[in-house]
């Protein structure tokens, strides 16, 4: 078969850019990118069409990244007729919304219309709700009235995530009627791995992998060639919990089912694998204020995102600050005590953090449930009781030794192990009990834990020094 056969037939397996575009790490080098955008400002679209069309649609967003926000709309009126459903569908959502603004509804629909359902949904939602409409009115009347039922669904749900198109068949039928329905179909979609049996409720009662249909004979009926156990996708399900599923159960595609359990959707592996990456630096972001932190993020959004932590963190270090206070008196004698306070604090904060990040994970990815809660609190005083015995050792030693004073590093080594318990404790009891307020363990969870942390670490210390004698 010759190449231009191959390219007639499967439209979409481009050939591998050359060499000299990407680098070893299949990322577009500085060099070519500043050759692409030395072609768009010179007014030569033609020679800037000419490199970017090997490119892999993926690497045609990663272009649109990797410039300046104020080169992205020359650069996509260069490359307007490059510019295609798989390209906005690959493109980070920051880029293509600011994208999707220059461009006029009828140009957005005519994107829209190559997309699957789920794609054509994530284009569309984040769009003003007059702008939204205009697009709306402008599609194809199927595409209108899927993409409008997908809007109906909470965000980030199944509904939002799922594909319409998809192969369902009756169980009474054959093999072969369902090998020559696939090939009859030209309306049907392209882009499958297994095809779904539905009752004539059109409830889905099992599934049949292509490898299956095409290895059996053609008399056998899809009842006799079906798996009866699947896992069904309820339309209203989270994306995080779907993700989930898929990688507990290794996946490949999953039925959708409405309240009622018809089959209504599909969602496949590609689309899952966005929404585990998208979840899991999500919590780990969530955890440092940090907003969606996105590089691509406006400045406006991503200052207002952060600073209202600040903000919180502000409040809680002045609980902390009140505990110092308390102790003003006693620094003011032994001056090591206010060298030696930011220690008990900062390896309190970090130990607290080791806790919170396993504990945050844990609960995202359904490992920390409530029946093994109460065993996860113990593992977790275990190893804080070791850190902590371990770290005063150190500490107690060096602050005798610096300071002469044997008492004193009896007393921050007493503190040390106090606050690093407490640390262990609270790094894993705030995101629990968060999670049972039915709150976001990854957004609260920092500020709590630094105010116990610190407050706890200042009190235990200063509060030592005093009941010792240490200080007066």
């Amino acid at each position: 078969m010759s190449d231009s056969d191959l390219e007639t037939q499967f439209p979409n397996s481009a050939p591998p850019p050359p060499v000299e575009q990407l680098d070893e790490d299949d990322r577009l080098k500085p060099e070519f990118v500043r050759s692409v955008m030395e072609h768009v400002e010179a007014g030569d679209a033609d020679g800037a069409r000419a490199l970017v069309e090997p490119l892999h649609p993926a690497d045609i967003a990663d272009l649109f990244e990797l410039v300046a926000s104020d080169q992205r709309r020359p650069l996509a009126a260069a490359l307007s007729d490059l510019l295609d459903g798989d390209v906005f569908s690959e493109m980070n959502d920051w880029v293509r919304e600011d994208l999707i603004d220059a461009l006029e509804p009828h140009e957005v629909a005519d994107i829209a219309g190559q997309l699957d359902t789920d794609d054509a949904v994530a284009l569309i939602e984040d769009l003003e709700e007059d702008e939204q409409r205009a697009v709306l009115r402008a599609l194809d009347p199927d595409d209108r009235a899927a993409i409008e039922e997908a809007l109906t669904f909470p965000e980030e749900s199944a509904g939002r995530l799922m594909q319409r198109d998809l192969i369902a068949v009756p169980e009474h039928w054959t093999v072969g009627q369902v090998i020559d329905y696939l090939r009859a179909g030209d309306e049907l979609t392209t882009d499958f791995w297994e095809v779904f049996i539905v009752d004539p409720q059109h409830h889905p009662i099992g599934t049949a992998h292509l490898s299956w249909i095409l290895r059996t004979p053609r008399h056998v009926r899809m009842a006799d060639v079906m798996k009866r156990e699947q896992t069904l996708i309820p339309v209203e399900m989270d994306q995080e919990e779907v993700a989930l599923r898929f990688q507990k159960y290794a996946l490949i595609s999953a039925a959708v089912t409405d309240p009622s359990g018809r089959l209504v959707g599909m969602i496949t592996v590609d689309d899952i694998v966005h929404i585990i990456q998208e979840e899991a630096g999500e919590d780990a972001l969530l955890l440092s204020g940090a907003g969606e932190g996105d590089i691509n993020e406006p400045v406006k959004d991503s200052y207002k995102a952060r600073v209202r932590w600040l903000v919180a963190n502000l409040f809680t270090a002045l609980l902390a600050s009140s505990v110092i206070s308390l102790f003003g008196a006693a620094i003011e004698q032994m001056v090591a005590l206010a060298i030696l306070m930011p220690i008990v604090a900062s390896i309190g904060g970090n130990a607290a953090t080791q806790t919170m990040a396993v504990a945050v994970r844990a609960l995202a990815t359904n490992q920390l449930t409530q029946s093994n809660t109460i065993r996860t609190i113990k593992r977790e005083i275990a190893i804080a009781l070791l850190n902590g015995l371990t770290i005063a050792v150190l500490v107690g030693f060096g602050a005798a030794v610096v300071f002469a004073n044997p008492q004193l590093g009896a007393v921050i080594a007493a503190a040390m192990l106090i606050n690093v318990l407490i640390a262990g404790l609270a790094g894993v009891l705030v995101p629990v009990a968060l999670e049972r307020l039915d709150q976001d363990p990854a957004v609260a969870s920092t500020v709590f834990v630094t105010m116990t942390t610190d407050t706890m670490g200042f009190l235990a210390f200063l509060g030592l020094a005093v009941a010792t004698g240490l200080v007066g």
